[in-house]
């Protein structure tokens, strides 16, 4: 991976990272040539925008499983709820907009792009 900008890390083939502040945690798209799916790229490491939307679909378990609660987890895991997690968004000269479909915090709002830390 490798430093694009504040903003964004490049990944090979084609890959792009950027920090979402909506779900505290990066997303990947690919652009150009390539297999899957891919976005369009305005080329601009430090306002980026992407064509079209971005969704990202992620399982979370409720309460979380972590490596302290792993093995109860294994013994009982239909006490658990699988709930899915979604970020949808327009990211836009370096603004992220968040669909009212998103599940976190920032849904229907538009903030600025995180920065890597």
């Amino acid at each position: 991976m490798s430093q694009l900008s504040r903003k964004l890390r490049g990944v090979e083939g084609g890959g792009l990272m950027f920090w979402c502040p909506g779900c505290d945690g990066p997303h990947l798209i690919h652009h150009g040539d390539g297999p899957g799916p891919r976005w369009g790229w305005n080329g601009d490491a430090e306002r980026p925008t992407f064509t079209p939307s971005v969704l990202v679909r992620s399982p979370t378990w409720t309460p979380p499983v972590t490596p302290e609660n792993f093995d109860e987890w294994k013994r009982s895991p239909w006490e658990q709820t699988k709930v899915e997690s979604v970020c949808h968004s327009f990211v836009t000269d370096g603004r992220i907009q968040f669909l009212a479909d998103s599940t976190h915090a920032l849904a229907g709002q538009t903030v600025e792009l995180g920065d890597w830390t």
